[in-house]
């Protein structure tokens, strides 16, 4: 196999690893590339690494997507060689009979890859709305703050972290394992979302402390990580700043009027803790699906006084995005307010892409 048809086969290879194992739409495979391929004289080869890849991966034995997406993704397989007109490979056949026999599980796993090597695996619902809340799955802009944050790593290096609405938990998880930050709090304000959240940093190797200001009971390079209920709507400044977090993060939580205003009015109560002290930063990241709601944030953050920025875009190539093509944007904020809080209309105009179309908002 020439040099550069190895390389093209380890992309190809790589593509249906990370899409398998974070158990993404069979549709976003890249189908055509492996048919070319498969009636090359390597297609058999390409064929093995791929179920080595999926299936066969170890982290697929050990957490596996559910019985219903691996049958799916080994009968397309089959299908996509057997077009071919290529011998049969027993393998295929092999793999998919295991299947067929397999039971469901209750939980379904997907697996997203870090460039450390290492991984993060979240127990996911399926269905997109579940128990009344969206935050059971993990949604694009967390996605698009966790690989930021791993480009990113000194921002996150040795510092106290506070995560407002959670959900599965990828982007904390990924920057405890990829940014080395001392102390990490997850939080949200759903219990289904907070026991699944739970779950999952046990899952992932971390054990939630109750109490992060006690003593450190043995020297570890991992964080210290807590998980607390927070609602926005009660929660105080003090209790938020109690947290001590030099960092503050959201990811996905822009998604109607009503949580973008509670969002905002709790960012507003922590900021006018600090006075003179050296304020948090918060990054809050977004989709742009509704232009009107994230002006509204803007605004109200530029009623309150909270002077932001947004963050250069960064290369998506990390993770195997469901929502390509909705454009996405991270906003550093200053966590303080002036005295002259309110007299400040909103700052700057942020002009995103939703699907080719411009949508600005301020």
């Amino acid at each position: 196999m020439a040099p550069e048809e190895d390389a093209e086969t380890q992309t190809l290879l790589q593509s249906f690893e990370r899409r398998f194992l974070a158990a993404r739409a069979l549709r976003s495979f890249p189908w055509q590339v492996l048919e070319e391929k498969l009636k090359g004289p390597t297609g058999s080869e390409v064929l093995l690494g791929i179920l080595q890849k999926t299936v066969r991966h170890p982290m697929c034995m050990k957490h596996p997507p559910s019985v219903k997406y691996r049958r799916s993704f080994l009968s397309e397989l089959i299908r996509r060689h057997e077009a071919t007109q290529s011998e049969p490979l027993d393998k295929l056949y092999e793999a998919l009979a295991g299947v067929l026999t397999a039971q469901e599980g209750p939980s379904h796993h997907r697996t997203y890859l870090l460039p450390s090597g290492d991984s993060v695996t979240l127990v996911e619902n399926p269905a997109i709305v579940s128990h009344g809340t969206t935050g059971l799955v993990t949604w694009t802009a967390a996605l698009y703050l966790a690989e930021w944050a791993l480009q990113n790593p000194d921002t996150f290096a040795h510092r106290s972290v506070l995560e407002l609405g959670s959900g599965a938990g990828l982007t904390g998880l990924a920057i405890c394992k990829g940014c080395q930050p001392s102390a990490f709090v997850f939080s949200d304000g759903h219990h289904h979302v907070l026991q699944q959240l739970r779950a999952n940093v046990l899952l992932n190797g971390l054990v939630p402390e109750t109490d992060l200001a006690s003593p450190h009971p043995h020297d570890t390079k991992q964080p210290r990580v807590a998980v607390a209920q927070l609602d926005w709507d009660v929660v105080t400044g003090p209790q938020l700043a109690a947290f001590q977090s030099d960092i503050v993060l959201a990811a996905d939580v822009l998604y109607c009027p009503e949580t973008t205003h509670s969002l905002a009015r709790a960012l507003q109560r922590l900021a006018e803790c600090w006075g003179h002290q050296e304020a948090p930063v918060a990054y809050v990241a977004f989709t742009a699906r509704n232009p009107e709601t994230c002006q509204l944030f803007v605004e109200e953050l530029g009623l309150a006084g909270i002077p932001w920025e947004k963050v250069p875009q960064h290369s998506q190539s990390l993770f195997p995005y469901e929502e390509e093509q909705v454009e996405t944007a991270i906003l550093k904020l200053t966590l303080r307010v002036p005295s002259n809080a309110g007299d400040h209309p909103a700052q700057d105009v942020i002009s995103l892409e939703t699907h080719g179309e411009p949508q600005t908002f301020k």
